[in-house]
């Protein structure tokens, strides 16, 4: 895939001359102009830790010690700043990066990391590649596969895996058995199956899908995974060698925000009740993770225990907030609130580095923290993007705009690049195949380009 090089260089030039004259990110929500400024440094800030353009890095990965399923989530939130932001500088490399990882099989299993991907490490690449169907982006070449085709595979290739032999069914938070945590069944995997499945029902219009979610859904309750109490929680996950009796009950907000735009989703969708109550009980119980409506990873943040991967999980519900708040209008005032406080926390937390806006974790701190990481310029570029979401339209279908296509038997084609438990037979093809149809001065910028 070619790049426009120099347009590029020139951008990134102008970006490096301006944010030498700024001490930090300058947030007006008022001001979309400083939206788009502000936004911009961070999303800079994000594709410095970006290595696959580097003479002989891998395509699609990010730097040390940023694992596999964080690039898919780190190119997500690039795909977020394109679409609010209506900035398409990056766009040839997030395609370029999306495509290749799709694997031999375009199922998200590439060959780098097929010993130990795990299901939920699957998902956030399944995740992106929905991301880019639901918002039109541009597709790939017709001998290419297709963000819908991708996001299919993902789900058949998951679902072929749900896992009746211990606890009643769920997904092994492994794939492999050789890989710690093959016995856990956690909230993340199930979760994003759940959520995967929400967004093609809606995507494609075809009910398999929907009564999956329904599955799914219902299987995390049963297994208290899911609380439906008082408070509608989602936990970590449960060991599958004591029948999943045994509750690891950590919060983290990308769990939550799983669930929660799941239910948004499927209430979108089906316009049934359930789904808009649970939808609007979820929203509540998130209150857990904001602190005087400032978002915070609740179960380690404080402590300052948050490791590589959690410190990106603000960046993935951030991005289900917003686009809960696109599918439902009730949820509008409250999400909102959340989001504009946050992004202000978050501009505010950018102010750190020799560049003077990397970001850190802690939003209402009133300054840099002193942390920095891709995951913390995720979070902080996703908060900031999404204060437009009422701004853009929602999530397109394949009837509204939506022009993306698939097979429903994506990913189960030819045989299987994933191990135990996955077993596909001719009658789990038929099966699957059922489940669908379907960012100066003039000066700088002068400077810059005699620069190049």
């Amino acid at each position: 895939m070619r790049f426009n090089t120099n347009k590029l260089l020139f951008v990134n030039c102008i970006l490096s001359l301006y944010s030498s004259l700024t001490s930090a990110v300058y947030l007006d929500l008022d001001n979309y102009e400083s939206l788009q400024n502000a936004t911009a440094l961070v999303a800079y800030g994000l594709m410095d830790y970006y290595t696959g353009l580097q003479y002989g890095k891998t395509i699609g990965m990010f730097s040390d010690p940023y694992y596999w399923w964080e690039a898919g989530g780190a190119w997500g939130c690039m795909l977020d700043y394109w679409f609010f932001m209506e900035n398409d500088t990056y766009n040839d490399i997030i395609k370029q990066a999306l495509l290749y990882q799709v694997g031999t099989a375009n199922d998200y299993v590439p060959l780098n990391q097929s010993t130990t991907e795990g299901n939920d490490d699957q998902a956030f690449w399944g995740i992106a590649a929905m991301m880019a169907a639901e918002r039109n982006f541009t597709n790939p070449a017709e001998d290419e596969p297709q963000w819908l085709y991708l996001a299919q595979a993902v789900f058949n290739t998951m679902a072929l895996r749900w896992d009746t032999d211990s606890c009643g069914g769920g997904l092994r938070w492994q794939i492999f058995q050789w890989n710690s945590g093959y016995d856990y069944k956690n909230s993340v995997s199930n979760g994003a199956l759940f959520h995967i499945a929400a967004r093609l029902a809606r995507y494609t219009g075809n009910d398999s899908y929907a009564e999956w979610a329904e599955k799914v859904y219902d299987w995390m309750v049963d297994v208290d995974l899911i609380t439906q109490d008082q408070y509608y929680f989602v936990y970590d996950g449960v060991d599958s060698n004591d029948n999943c009796t045994t509750i690891t009950k950590y919060q983290w907000t990308y769990n939550q925000g799983l669930i929660l735009s799941g239910c948004a989703y499927l209430y979108n969708y089906t316009g049934s009740e359930l789904w808009h109550t649970r939808t609007k009980n979820f929203l509540s119980s998130s209150s857990v993770f904001f602190n005087d409506t400032i978002l915070y990873e609740a179960a380690c943040q404080n402590q300052e225990t948050c490791n590589t991967d959690q410190r990106s999980f603000k960046a993935y519900f951030s991005r289900f907030l917003g686009v809960t708040a696109q599918l439902v209008p009730e949820t509008r005032d409250n999400i909102m609130k959340w989001i504009d406080a946050s992004a202000y926390g978050a501009a505010e937390s950018c102010s750190g580095g020799t560049d003077g806006h990397t970001c850190g974790i802690n939003w209402f701190y009133g300054g840099w923290d002193g942390k920095y990481g891709l995951g913390e310029q995720m979070a902080a570029l996703e908060i900031l993007v999404n204060t437009r979401a009422l701004d853009r339209p929602a999530p397109y279908t394949s009837s509204n705009g939506g022009s993306s296509t698939g097979d429903g038997a994506a990913g189960t084609e030819t045989s299987a690049t994933n191990l135990s438990p996955l077993n596909i037979t001719a009658g789990s093809r038929a099966g699957a195949g059922i489940i669908t149809a379907v960012i100066g001065i003039s000066i700088v910028a002068c400077a810059c380009w005699l620069v190049i």
